[in-house]
């Protein structure tokens, strides 16, 4: 037998009028279980679900009370009795369970069992016969119990035998009881007329006894099944199993039992129903309004990106007219600068002319220097000559005075040289200069090409990342209109719902 631990001995009491339902498979594992049932349990749904029924087991209960069970279910038969049972924190509670086993083509498939609260009384009696069950190994102890109820052991039960007999057998032992003792008297008084009192006297005890015992019961009975036909589950009958027709009692309130604790789930589920209905159709509107507003929401959105999407594409435009701007502006700077080195190259090549031109200058003023020489050689050797001379000393003079202008005319080259040279090195420092900034500019350039080309490709990208957005803007506009529709459709559904839910509300109403 499954042990379940810890044990605190604390008592926990079924509320009043509360059923506790629940079904198994034929191998006693839990197939379901209302709301009330989890609840006193305090197991979770999940936790109880296809788990034997032995998990609420308590250890005081003893194992023949469940072997009776079994054996009375077994035979198709209902069982009834008051059972300890076990929740998870270790807690107890006594309930009267009445098990009824499910029968389909003629065979077994499973057990309901519904449970309420019993009398102090009944749990004071149980207690103490559980204990004694438990105190006595079996077949030491002086009760047992059949079919839920409690029995002598042994010669000790012979007596209640004669309650347990079936009223076809009750009417022939008191028929055959009554016809021996009409004949008795008979023959041992002789007097016919004893006889015809005799029998009268029987039938009249027959009768009374036949109204007490089956007519009244059965009144009791009809007018139970009266008012479960008139959706009436509030009554109750009492009974006993030792009755004649204790088991037809017992059975019709198990009937009325069993449908007290289906239709107060299916209204508890009712109630749960209709307030979820009415939660989910609330919330269902509320959705559709919501998704229309955003619907709303995302159709500006698309719209602000459209206008998003063409000015980005007039940017990426822009900046690659830019970008090509800047190509050409890079492309002549580039020329610029190499017509700047060029210019540099002949001012350096000018000046060089220059200093071959003062060289040439240098060897003009040396022949001129000479050639003064050589006319004042003339003019001397002239003056010796004399007379014969006078001719040679003009030619000498003249020749000195043209090296004099020769000589004159050369300084004033060199002075010009000079002066050009002079030019030509500033010029040149200019030229270098520029060059230099011609350079600077060319390198400013390339770098606003650079990024003139960065901001191009990220325009591009920018534009790529823009329309990617706008389609997903137009992908969740449609989802968000589907959603809408959607929203209405579970509105609408949530409506049927309500509406189906207080239709099935008003027909158990009926049911009291």
């Amino acid at each position: 037998m499954r042990l379940n631990h810890p044990i605190t001995q604390r008592e926990l009491e079924v509320p009043d009028g509360t059923k506790l339902v629940s079904t198994t498979d034929e191998q006693g594992r839990i197939t379901h279980c209302n709301a009330a049932f989890v609840s006193i349990s305090g197991y979770d749904y999940a936790e109880l679900l296809g788990q034997p029924h032995s998990i609420v087991r308590h250890p005081d209960m003893p194992a023949a009370a469940f072997k009776d069970m079994w054996a009375t279910i077994g035979r198709g038969r209902p069982w009834s009795g008051v059972v300890k049972n076990r929740a998870k924190n270790g807690d107890h509670y006594w309930v009267l369970a009445n098990v009824t086993p499910v029968v389909r083509n003629g065979r077994n498939v499973g057990y309901i069992s519904v449970r309420q609260k019993p009398t102090r009384q009944q749990v004071a009696e149980a207690d103490a016969l559980y204990a004694d069950m438990r105190d006595h190994r079996e077949g030491q102890t002086h009760f047992r119990l059949h079919a839920g109820g409690i029995r002598r052991v042994g010669w000790r039960d012979w007596p209640n035998m004669v309650f347990r007999l079936s009223l076809t057998q009750r009417m022939a032992v008191a028929l055959t009881l009554w016809m021996a003792l009409a004949l008795g008297i008979v023959t041992a008084s002789g007097a016919p007329w004893l006889l015809a009192a005799v029998l009268l006297g029987g039938a009249a005890g027959l009768l009374a006894w036949f109204h007490r015992s089956i007519t009244q019961p059965l009144e009791r009975c009809t007018d139970l099944t009266a008012r479960i036909a008139g959706c009436n589950l509030q009554g109750d009958i009492g009974y006993d199993t030792r009755h004649p027709i204790g088991q037809l009692i017992r059975n019709v309130r198990l009937v009325n039992l069993n449908m007290q604790a289906i239709v107060d789930d299916v209204r508890a589920e009712v109630d749960a129903m209709t307030g979820a209905a009415s939660e989910i159709a609330a919330g269902s509107q509320d959705l559709a309004v919501r998704s229309e507003q955003q619907s709303a929401n995302v159709e500006r959105t698309a719209s602000a990106m459209e206008q998003i999407t063409s000015v980005v594409q007039q940017t990426a435009a822009t900046a690659r007219r830019v970008e090509e701007t800047s190509e050409g502006a890079r492309g002549r700077a580039n020329e610029g600068g190499r017509s700047v080195h060029d210019l540099v190259s002949t001012m350096r090549a000018i000046d060089g002319a220059s200093g071959r031109v003062a060289d040439v200058i240098q060897v003009i003023e040396g022949i001129a220097f000479q050639t003064n020489l050589l006319s004042l050689n003339a003019a001397v050797e002239a003056a010796r000559a004399g007379e014969h001379g006078k001719g040679f000393a003009v030619v000498a003079s003249e020749v000195r005075a043209l090296a004099n202008r020769c000589a004159d005319a050369t300084k004033e080259i060199r002075g010009l040289i000079n002066a050009s040279t002079q030019e030509v090195a500033q010029g040149s420092h200019h030229v270098s200069a520029a060059a230099e900034v011609i350079g600077k500019i060319v390198h400013s350039v390339e770098d606003v090409s650079s990024l003139v080309q960065e901001i191009t490709r990220a325009a591009h990208e920018q534009s790529g990342g823009v329309s990617e957005v706008n389609q997903a803007i137009s992908e969740i506009e449609q989802t968000t209109q589907q959603n809408a529709a959607l929203a209405q459709q579970t509105a609408a559904a949530s409506e049927c719902l309500q509406s189906r839910a207080g239709t099935l509300t008003r027909s158990v109403q009926i049911f009291r």
